[in-house]
């Protein structure tokens, strides 16, 4: 369950930020490519900040 929300607020903020980018302002693209570094890091380092505040708002796996 946890999984399926980090993955679906990653994605919905990338698709948000395109967006933005878009039709707002091209440096929304630089909140993109920082959604993509924390995916890189937590792959990485298995350590993920969305997992933390999902812990501490009581959602278990």
């Amino acid at each position: 369950m946890k999984n399926r929300i980090v993955r679906a607020v990653a994605g919905s903020f990338i698709l948000i930020s395109l967006l933005l980018a878009i039709y707002h302002n091209i440096h929304w693209l630089w909140f993109t490519a920082f959604v993509g570094v924390n995916l890189l890091q937590s792959s990485i380092t298995k350590w993920c900040l969305m997992d933390d505040i999902l812990n501490k708002m009581g959602i278990k796996d």
